[in-house]
């Protein structure tokens, strides 16, 4: 049996690792309430994704256009369908075009915004799995007025491979939701109307 502390250790060490990261300057994460009773370890993050920077807006004043948590669960014994000790688990949601959603690609656009951001900073992982959800929503009567409202949601989980970094899982992550917010890539400017 592994002694506590150094079970302690690890989950520690993996948390401090997290928090290192710092995400790209329209993205906002803090730390979250852990769920309980996953696994003995649970560590929480959440993010809101500010819409691209346009003429005459200040994206620090404007609406969110994405969220997401992460929660780090750590169970030393592992757990079924794991393959390892460690569990990232995801929630993604962003607002998209009511034409988007509707379109039948979505899903399979909304995954690979995941396993590239994983795969292109080289986090390795091992039972990848999740749900991409597309909604639209109408308003009637007493709540008419807005124009459709249409949301793409993520939820996947995945066990960090061992000498992969959770750092470059959270860099991962934080990719993920800037390709769900529709952000350019680092470095790259929007063109502006």
């Amino acid at each position: 049996m592994v002694p506590s502390t150094v079970t302690a250790d690890t989950f520690t060490r993996a948390v401090a690792e997290l928090r290192s990261v710092q995400p790209r300057r329209e993205i906002t994460v803090s730390e979250l309430s852990a769920p309980r009773g996953l696994a003995p370890f649970s560590y929480a993050l959440g993010a809101t994704v500010g819409p691209p920077a346009r003429a005459g807006r200040d994206v620090a004043d404007s609406e969110e256009v994405a969220t997401g948590r992460l929660v780090l669960l750590y169970d030393p014994d592992g757990q079924p369908g794991w393959q390892g000790t460690m569990r990232l688990v995801s929630y993604v949601t962003a607002e998209v075009e009511p034409d988007l959603a509707a379109d039948t690609l979505l899903p399979e656009v909304s995954w690979s915004w995941l396993v590239d951001a994983l795969d292109s900073h080289q986090a390795g992982y091992a039972a990848l799995a999740g749900t991409v959800t597309q909604t639209t929503s109408t308003r009637f009567g007493d709540l008419a007025g807005p124009p459709p409202a249409a949301d793409v949601e993520i939820r996947a989980s995945w066990t960090p491979t061992p000498h992969s970094g959770l750092g470059l899982h959270l860099q991962a992550w934080c990719a993920l939701l800037a390709s769900a917010a529709g952000l350019p890539p680092p470095g790259v400017s929007a063109l502006r109307p």
